[in-house]
């Protein structure tokens, strides 16, 4: 019984009604406009503050930045000569998002890179960010805040969440406009998130529907070339909003998605089996050590002689044969497993069998 609900919790409810149609979606849930993204900024800098639980003095890159940083301050020590507990060289990441413009904050993220302990009650100074390109758009400064604590004392120590890792809220301002995407010969792609010829060729045809029977054309599994109207060519922000309001039915390739690790077993709606018998049965395999002592008889020169011997127990559950019809559905499968008794863990096998004879009409996918 017990195997039996940990099957049902893993497959939610509605897995287990009838089959229907997919919900149309908006464009913009699905696909993105091409050109429009996050772009990567990272920056090297200091974290000051610490509380003793800084870079140790074997970490040279934190002594020799600390010597340039007061170098540039009018400060002039050798690298050599600095032993620093209250500081902690870090990597400073931040993404930049699309549209962004010169004056807007962005949040960063703080990583350690030394031997630091923690940098809770840390403060980042000035850190330039740079894109992959090496152009500057960002400095971060600020408290750093880790969501924790760490504290240890006489060998013993607690700690709360990961502390040498944190956030500054809003820690970098932006000191350039982020690249803005253009309209190339007044047309635009849409770049799907997953891509599919059926969920592309839909695409146009909605777009089609909506602005005129010329505006959009399938080019590939992942991409739908968009022209814009010449009556929407003066608001293009307006046009955009209207795409991306448009309505479609996706489709999507049945699979069955397995977790060896969890034992986490999802299977889609469209999933399918060919004709097939199932059968299922554990084997119990108890191994019972004990010792055996032989005693020698009265009198005799013989000694007490102890030996390991061990108990072996097998148990075999009874299996179930069940036959499931051609083109049944996924409510068929879910309730012909759960006739069997059969465990998530179990599931993976089970799957993987189906697949290897055929049987299962969907992508196998293995975590």
């Amino acid at each position: 019984m017990k195997r039996r609900t940990a099957w049902l919790a893993l497959l939610l409810v509605p897995m287990l009604l009838p089959a229907r149609a997919p919900a149309a979606v908006r464009v913009k849930d699905i696909a993105r406009v091409e050109g429009v993204r996050s772009n990567q900024l990272i920056g090297y800098g200091l974290v000051v503050g610490l509380n003793g639980t800084g870079d140790k003095s074997g970490v040279e890159f934190t002594s020799q930045s600390a010597a340039n940083l007061l170098e540039r301050l009018g400060v002039s020590v050798s690298p050599q000569d600095i032993k620093l507990k209250n500081v902690a060289a870090v990597i400073v990441t931040a993404a930049l998002p699309p549209f962004a413009r010169a004056g807007q904050r962005v949040d960063v993220t703080v990583s350690s890179v030394g031997d630091a302990k923690s940098l809770q009650g840390g403060t980042l100074l000035l850190t330039p960010l740079r894109a992959p390109n090496g152009d500057v758009y960002a400095v971060a400064q600020g408290a750093v805040s880790i969501g924790g604590f760490s504290a240890q004392a006489g060998g013993g120590g607690v700690q709360q969440n990961h502390p040498t890792v944190g956030r500054i809220p809003g820690g970098a301002m932006l000191e350039r406009d982020a690249p803005l995407p253009s309209l190339n010969e007044g047309h635009l792609d849409l770049v799907l998130d997953r891509a599919d010829f059926t969920t592309a060729s839909r695409l146009a045809e909605s777009v089609r529907q909506a602005f005129g029977p010329k505006t959009a054309r399938a080019l590939d599994a992942g991409r739908v070339r968009v022209w814009v109207p010449e009556a929407r060519a003066a608001d293009p922000v307006g046009f955009l909003s209207a795409l991306e309001s448009v309505t479609v039915e996706p489709d999507a390739v049945a699979r069955v998605v397995v977790d060896e690790r969890t034992g986490t077993v999802v299977l889609g709606q469209e999933v399918r089996i060919r004709p097939v018998a199932i059968s299922h049965g554990n084997l119990t395999v108890q191994v019972v050590p004990y010792l055996e002592v032989s005693q020698p008889e009265a009198l005799s020169a013989g000694q007490t002689v102890a030996r390991e011997r061990a108990q072996v127990q097998v148990t075999e559950e009874g299996g179930r044969v069940l036959l499931l019809e051609p083109g049944q559905s996924l409510a068929s499968l879910v309730r012909a497993l759960n006739a069997l008794g059969v465990s998530p863990r179990d599931l993976v096998a089970i799957f993987q069998a189906l697949k290897a004879a055929g049987a299962l009409e969907a992508r196998l996918e293995i975590l």
